[in-house]
């Protein structure tokens, strides 16, 4: 009884506490991999030597410390202009409230997957060779941290473009997030499984080197003879018509 007598007079207090969590929750989904908890660390250090320091009165650190946390806010936006700029950016998108129904997540999905097959098709015909992966849940930013990050819409024709054969960012792999390009010309791990043909390269190897290690999924198109191949879990399926990729990326995507 006093339990229920004490969250009704506090109800207020409870709300704010688990609304402050779940933000903080979320800022640290949306910011991992990246600088942020360490800074975020080393501000929350400086707030509380700052409170011992004012318990034992010393007025002169305390002073000092009062200015940097004062400053904090100002330092913060500057620090994380790019961050607070896409956070705006994707609130003004119309695409921010899709994310609430699940129809409109399935149509991106589905858009997504349309552009990688008709850009794999079509590189398969002009035998133009290339790496797509596509993330599941595992984080990949180590893997993005090896090329260029690009952070676009998944088109077939930006595809087609990065692996064009003359162009700086053909090599490596594509990596492929919540409907965004992240990076191209990454680098991934290299399987060496005695069980995988003698007769692959190093993209096949990649593929499965990557989706071995992660939930991931590979799609390579052969530079040498245009065939389609798709690696999951670590099992690498080659020789596949853009009909039957399309079918595979539905069911696991």
């Amino acid at each position: 009884m006093q339990i229920i007598h004490y969250l009704s007079q506090n109800y207020i207090q409870i709300i704010d506490i688990i609304l402050v969590t779940v933000i903080v929750v979320l800022l640290f989904l949306w910011l991992r991999g990246t600088m942020a908890p360490r800074i975020f660390a080393g501000l929350l250090f400086v707030y509380v030597v700052a409170k011992v320091v004012s318990i034992f009165h010393l007025t002169l650190l305390s002073g000092i410390l009062g200015q940097i946390i004062q400053a904090g806010v100002i330092l913060l936006v500057i620090i994380f202009q790019p961050e607070i700029r896409k956070f705006l950016f994707i609130i003004g998108n119309r695409k921010f409230f899709k994310w609430f129904t699940k129809s409109n997540k399935e149509e991106d999905i589905e858009e997504d997957i349309d552009a990688i097959v008709s850009a794999c098709k079509r590189m398969s015909v002009a035998q133009t060779g290339s790496l797509i992966i596509i993330a599941g849940k595992n984080p990949l930013n180590e893997i993005i941290a090896t090329g260029e990050q690009i952070d676009a819409l998944v088109s077939r024709e930006l595809l087609e473009n990065i692996f064009f054969k003359n162009s700086p960012l053909h090599d490596g792999a594509v990596v492929i997030i919540k409907h965004r390009i992240a990076a191209a010309r990454c680098i991934l791990p290299v399987s060496k499984s005695d069980f995988l043909p003698t007769d692959i390269g190093l993209r096949h190897r990649s593929a499965v080197g990557i989706t071995a290690e992660t939930d991931a999924i590979a799609v390579v198109v052969s530079e040498q003879t245009g065939q389609i191949s798709i690696s999951i879990q670590g099992n690498l399926q080659q020789n596949i018509s853009p009909t039957v990729l399309k079918q595979m990326l539905l069911g696991k995507i």
